[in-house]
């Protein structure tokens, strides 16, 4: 199923790493034709990183998609129940929000946008970038992909000798996982060869 025309609702957390690679996936995803609605959490609107500057991505983020940024769970809980987002993509997905998607803890903007969302039995799809994805967050991954209306992005290890727990999303695949997911699938493979 194509995006075009879609709501879709885009949360940032706060893997900073790879903000310009999402950003860039936003771009495509505006240039696919869908409506979207930023959302991010709290440290993603907040912090300034070695990565780049809060406002500058702030700022970045709604030029692309001529809407401003929810980034309060106030603005975030409203999502479900007037039924505003079609899908909901989280690019890039922390091992922190994972944790807290799995475990269902309710406490930043964007875990409050997926909850919302997740009301209307909608799809949202995960881009993991975290670097315990394959220690610590792998419980939390596993109940991921056992929980309905959760996809993910294929992803591999981005560093296996330097960071062999870390794990990142293919910016390639993003869309054509919304695309999936909007017809109930899960894109395959889901592990991706380095």
């Amino acid at each position: 199923m194509n995006i075009e025309g879609k709501n879709v609702g885009f949360v940032l957390t706060g893997s900073f790493c790879t903000f310009k690679k999402s950003i860039e996936v936003l771009k495509k995803i505006v240039e696919k034709g869908a409506n979207v609605i930023p959302i991010m959490s709290y440290n993603a609107y907040q912090l300034d990183t070695k990565f780049g500057k809060a406002s500058d991505f702030i700022s970045q983020i709604e030029n692309i998609t001529n809407n401003t940024i929810i980034h309060t769970i106030q603005d975030a809980e409203p999502i479900g129940p007037k039924h505003l987002t079609d899908i909901m993509v989280i690019v890039p997905a922390s091992g922190n929000t994972m944790a807290k998607l799995a475990n269902d803890i309710i406490d930043t903007p964007a875990i409050m946008a997926a909850k919302s969302h997740l009301r209307n039995q909608n799809p949202i799809v995960i881009a993991p970038s975290t670097n315990n994805a394959l220690s610590g967050n792998a419980i939390n991954i596993a109940k991921l992909l056992n929980m309905k209306n959760y996809y993910f992005v294929p992803f591999k290890q981005d560093n296996p000798i330097s960071k062999p727990n870390s794990v990142v999303f293919d910016s390639d695949y993003v869309i054509k996982t919304m695309e999936f997911a909007l017809e109930g699938k899960q894109i395959q493979p889901i592990l991706l060869q380095i």
